[in-house]
């Protein structure tokens, strides 16, 4: 009897978790029904709510911003709209420190979450698995001396929460998986481990990034 319901939960949990984020991820996505006049919204236009239409919507929206930001026109737009908000006291904070993220993380030039490594934390002695995201920079780097790199230490299950730290390139050590093998690995709690590969010849070590 405890076996078939161990089996039903392995069965219909994952199921259930994965229908819940789907649903609070279109249910969010769905807010953006409300830039369209109420006479163009499905309740109006169907008479009964349609799940997913705001999603479809909110896809076109961040297409058509991309397509049309890609054109001399565009561009020249979108910097004429950064400098209105580099205007606004409050605001310009908030949306340089968001932007520069952004452009770090999503860039299909930049160096971050490229790498993953395995480190020793929070002691000497307890290793566990780091995203290298770059050097340090600014004052910093005048305060440290020798060879650092700039690390993000997720947390277990929620990768979104963790810690940023400085450690000596050494003292860190390139994994050989990729950074999605390694997600899995931090989520699971260690239960789904990536496939295990063949050791360099080498210790693996990571590679500098230029700042």
């Amino acid at each position: 009897m405890r076996k078939y319901f161990i089996t039903g939960l392995l069965v219909l949990v994952p199921l259930a978790i994965t229908l819940w984020v789907l649903n609070l991820i279109i249910g969010t996505l769905d807010q953006s029904l409300l830039l369209m006049p109420p006479s163009l919204r499905p309740e109006s236009l169907f008479g009964f709510h349609l799940p997913g239409f705001g999603t479809i919507l909110t896809l076109v929206i961040i297409f058509v911003t991309g397509l049309i930001t890609q054109n001399f026109i565009g561009n020249r737009l979108l910097r004429l709209w950064e400098l209105l908000l580099q205007r606004i006291p409050v605001v310009n904070s908030i949306y340089s420190s968001v932007k520069q993220v952004s452009d770090t993380l999503l860039s299909s030039s930049g160096n971050a979450f490229r790498k993953a490594l395995l480190v020793q934390y929070p002691r000497e002695g307890i290793w566990t698995i780091a995203f290298q995201t770059g050097v340090p920079g600014g004052d910093v780097r005048n305060h440290l001396e020798g060879d650092y790199v700039s690390v993000y230490v997720p947390t277990t299950p929620n990768p979104t929460s963790g810690f940023f730290l400085m450690l000596k390139r050494e003292d860190t050590i390139e994994l050989n998986m990729s950074v999605d093998e390694a997600l899995k690995y931090i989520v699971s709690m260690g239960v789904v481990a990536p496939p295990q590969k063949k050791p360099d010849a080498a210790p693996r070590t990571a590679q500098r990034i230029e700042p």
